[in-house]
């Protein structure tokens, strides 16, 4: 202890410093390691604002999902972690197990440096399972000379159903960049597969000055790679982290077939986007639809902090599982005082849209195992105007589940689009894939996101904004709004559609100080003319707001840091700041249990 108490004198003036240094700007490739930091282990862990039921180990740093599977019955999570400390560096592959995606018994970590192919650093990657049944871990290692490289490593004892330890064989490592490829941006293998013709492939993600790439490799034994003649694709994008590329069916009348989905973290911009299309076995070639934005202004998964993530095929429930990681929006010195950073999504399920026209995601049935304490609200209609009402009953709406379902009163009331709301185009053609109809040129350019930044929770519209105030303060000095708003869309074909709008608005959401506050946004592809209803779920967990509207169709992730608004002393509200009255046709909130995360006894 006197060590320690030493340690925190030593390192107060570089807390300072970092007070300003925001959590959200870091993932691998942009990680700084406070080497002065690393040997300071949490003695004190601040569980304030912890969350209940997402996962977490019980301190220090945390970011990718890594080799998520099904493996004999038991769900594994790796994920990368720091053991030493709450800021990023010392990475080693952290290890859970669990049988329900909910509660989690924490193991030793499987891999961690060992070799010159990996003494410096053991990052992302997948965990396939070979067809004999075997499980194959493989990740990026930086070796010796700082390249980047992929390794593999095989459970020890297959007959462990929890695969607690792993062997990396001597010939690693199995692919490592060639003349010509950039050796410290070559990482994060996908998971692999085996195409018609027996041979494996994999996606590794790379770049090239500012071209992201998804460079191709292929193998007929998993233990020698070689490059395809060309990506399977890329972009103007920079650096590609964390590719994922998998399949997914979908069915129009009788029939039906396959897409495929590649996914791509992109590291100057901090958010993920998506295409999906046709893969061509024989010529490894991948096209996505011709429909789809294919960049910066691609579909996302989820439109807030959510990142690095990586999906897999459960077969015991015939689904495809989503994971992402969330960092910290707070400063690195308030990581390091609470000693934990960093917070894994709810896993989701994820699966094509029946219009073909987007994945649609929805939080895994499992969790709401968690579900206790149940208030209804059915039919109560909420004034235009900014009005508003308290949902009571909860023992503590700081951790809660609430499915609501809002239908506008007067949908003529929406203010047409102003084009002078311009952005960064970054999810301009997710309203152009989702109209069949010409796209308005008024519209070109604007950017969800700047649209919220510029007509928040606390503008007067004419629909909306309506929707919820999560973590909301007694006297509502500090709230995080959850909204839609509607516009009014003038199209070729004459008439009026309208285009509605989701945020999070965690403006309001704390009086603490050097805090990260985004707005964060996505346009729901939902014809509120015709159906006059908008579906919300929200998931509230002390620092996480992660919400679904249209039945999944948009999904926002922020992380939050309410300093009055705490346990038992958060409230939540249903509020309409717009001109139009809305009715709540129903709202189910319930109380939140804690997940069990555990060391291993």
């Amino acid at each position: 202890m006197a060590a320690v108490r030493s340690s925190w004198m030593s390192v107060t003036l570089l807390l300072a410093a970092l007070v300003l240094a925001p959590s959200l700007a870091a993932v691998e490739a942009s990680h700084h390691a406070f080497a002065d930091l690393q040997p300071l282990e949490a003695d004190h862990v601040d569980d304030t604002l912890r969350t209940g039921f997402h996962f977490q180990p019980p301190r220090h740093w945390i970011n990718d999902p890594n080799g998520v599977m099904y493996h004999n019955g038991v769900y594994h999570l790796f994920y990368q972690y720091n053991p030493k400390a709450a800021v990023w560096g010392n990475i080693v592959w952290a290890h859970a197990v669990s049988t329900d995606l909910v509660n989690w018994v924490l193991l030793d970590p499987a891999i961690y440096p060992t070799g010159p192919f990996d003494e410096n650093g053991c990052w992302s990657g997948p965990a396939p399972v070979l067809p004999d049944g075997t499980p194959v871990i493989m990740y990026t290692g930086i070796d010796a000379d700082g390249r980047q490289v992929q390794n593999v490593a095989y459970p020890k004892d297959l007959t462990d159903p929890y695969l607690r330890e792993w062997v990396k064989p001597d010939y690693n490592p199995v692919i490592a960049p060639d003349a010509g490829v950039n050796a410290t941006a070559f990482r994060d293998p996908t998971t692999a597969w085996q195409g018609p013709d027996g041979v494996w492939r994999l996606v590794i993600g790379t770049k090239d000055n500012h071209r992201g790439f998804a460079a191709l490799y292929r193998s007929r034994d998993f233990k020698h790679w070689a490059p395809a003649r060309r990506a399977l694709h890329s972009g103007d994008t920079g650096m590609w982290e964390c590719p994922d590329f998998y399949p997914v069916t979908y069915s129009v009348g009788d029939g039906g077939g396959t897409k495929h989905v590649l996914k791509v973290s992109l590291d100057l911009t901090r958010f993920e986007y998506y295409t999906f299309g046709e893969y061509d076995h024989a010529s490894d070639t991948y096209v996505p639809d011709a429909a789809l934005a294919d960049g910066n202004d691609g579909l996302r998964y989820d439109y807030g902090n959510f990142y690095a993530s990586k999906t897999f095929l459960d077969p015991a429930k015939h689904r495809r599982v989503l994971w992402g990681w969330a960092n910290e929006s707070d400063s690195t010195a308030a990581d390091v005082l609470k000693g934990w950073a960093g917070v894994q999504a709810i896993p989701r399920k994820i699966w094509l849209a029946p219009n073909g026209k987007q994945l649609l995601q929805w939080p895994v049935a499992e969790i709401e195992s968690l579900r206790g304490n149940h208030v209804n609200i059915t039919d109560t209609l909420v004034r235009g105007g900014g009005s508003y009402f308290e949902v009571t009953g909860l023992a503590t709406p700081a951790q809660a589940d609430v499915e609501a379902s809002f239908q506008v009163m007067d949908v003529d009331k929406a203010e047409p689009f102003d084009p002078a709301w311009r952005g960064a185009d970054a999810q301009t053609t997710v309203m152009d894939v989702d109209k069949a109809e010409p796209f308005n040129p008024a519209w070109r350019g604007a950017d969800a996101q700047t649209v919220c930044a510029a007509r928040g929770a606390d503008a007067k519209g004419g629909v909306g904004p309506f929707g919820l105030w999560v973590l909301a303060s007694d006297e509502l000095k500090e709230r995080t709004a959850v909204f839609f708003s509607v516009f009014k869309r003038d199209t070729d074909g004459g008439g009026n559609k309208h285009v509605v709008l989701m945020c999070t608005d965690p403006s309001r959401s704390s009086y603490a100080e050097h805090l990260y506050k985004p707005t964060f946004a996505g346009f729901v592809d939902v014809d509120i003319a015709e159906t006059g209803k908008i579906p919300l779920r929200t998931l509230i967990d002390h620092s996480v707001v992660e919400s679904f509207g249209g039945h999944g169709k948009t999904a926002i992730l922020s992380r939050v840091y309410p300093t009055m608004a705490v346990g038992d002393k958060a409230r939540l509200f249903v509020f309409n700041n717009g001109e139009s009255d809305v009715k709540v046709t129903s709202l189910n909130a319930y109380d939140m249990g804690s997940a069990k995360i555990r060391a291993e006894t």
